[in-house]
């Protein structure tokens, strides 16, 4: 019962939305993803390489904090045209060749910054950050709420305003639905794709940074099994493996949910190594749902 209470206060509230913004900025890029028929399994790669590209540069090259947080984000554009790139370039599954960057990306994380610096965590990097103009917008919990809550309220907002509205999210759908008839139909299949492994390796550094200057904190190993969470919310809220159907704020409800999930867990007392199992259950659940919905509306349309 202590638990319960626990988790319905006022700071236990705000703590299951900070855990679920933190998932949820990351899984609106990849919910954008697997709607164009894509996937990134590298981003937690990402989340982890920026956050130390940013420590490094604060604490080892001496950069200004607004300077390194450009540093990272133009590291995060890199990794995420590169995936864009071979994914379209060679024909290869995204699956494949995010899950090579995913383990190029983090064993070359760990053997710079052990090779620089023989340490694989920093600390002390929040007090650099204070009176950073640019580092203001990743820091604190404006009105109550932690800062990563308003980026995503934003970002889920932002995104399904575009993916509903705009041209660009009707080339998204398309994309995802049909490759060939849509490049036929003059879609920029190419361009689409590879914009949004950009934006998903850059809500992936935006995240880290976010995580860093407010924890003070960088570890070369942060991230892991982030890509695999986001693919779960985004699969909850309603995305397809198959692309061409889904939205941002199905993956955002999905965020909610897994936070609820990892929060209750820890407030009802259930051992917290149960959350994957849950989390499996969760995932397999939701997509024979999505299949049995799809097949009982296509025989109510036939």
């Amino acid at each position: 019962m202590a638990g319960n209470q626990g988790f319905l206060t006022l700071q236990g509230t705000v703590n299951y939305l900070e855990v679920a913004a933190q998932l949820g900025i990351l899984a609106t890029g990849v919910a954008l993803l697997m709607i164009a028929g894509e996937f990134d399994l590298s981003v937690g790669s990402v989340i982890g390489a920026t956050g130390m590209v940013f420590a490094l540069g604060v604490q080892v090259f001496g950069l200004p904090v607004w300077a390194s947080i450009l540093l990272a984000l133009a590291l995060a554009a890199g990794v995420g045209w590169i995936n864009g790139y071979l994914v379209l370039r060679t024909g290869l599954p995204s699956f494949i060749v995010t899950l090579s960057t995913l383990y190029i990306l983090r064993g070359a994380t760990i053997a710079i910054t052990r090779e620089v610096t023989n340490v694989t965590r920093f600390s002390g990097l929040a007090e650099p950050a204070l009176k950073d103009p640019l580092a203001q917008l990743l820091l604190g919990a404006p009105l109550g709420l932690p800062v990563s809550v308003w980026w995503w309220v934003f970002l889920t907002l932002a995104f399904s305003w575009v993916l509903l509205r705009t041209r660009w999210g009707n080339w998204i759908f398309a994309t995802g639905g049909d490759p060939v008839a849509a490049r036929n139909s003059g879609v920029p299949v190419y361009r689409v794709k590879t914009s949004l492994f950009v934006l998903t390796a850059l809500l992936a550094a935006l995240l880290s940074l976010i995580q860093v200057l407010n924890t003070g904190s960088a570890d070369v190993l942060r991230g892991q099994t982030k890509e695999l969470e986001a693919i779960a919310a985004a699969v909850i809220g309603g995305c397809l493996l198959t692309g061409g159907y889904g939205s941002v704020l199905g993956a955002s409800l999905g965020a909610l949910t897994l936070g609820m999930v990892q929060q209750g867990i820890f407030f009802t007392g259930i051992n917290t190594d149960w959350y994957l199992t849950f989390l499996g259950a969760m995932v397999l659940g939701s997509v024979l749902l999505n299949q049995f919905l799809r097949r009982k509306a296509w025989e109510a349309w036939r």
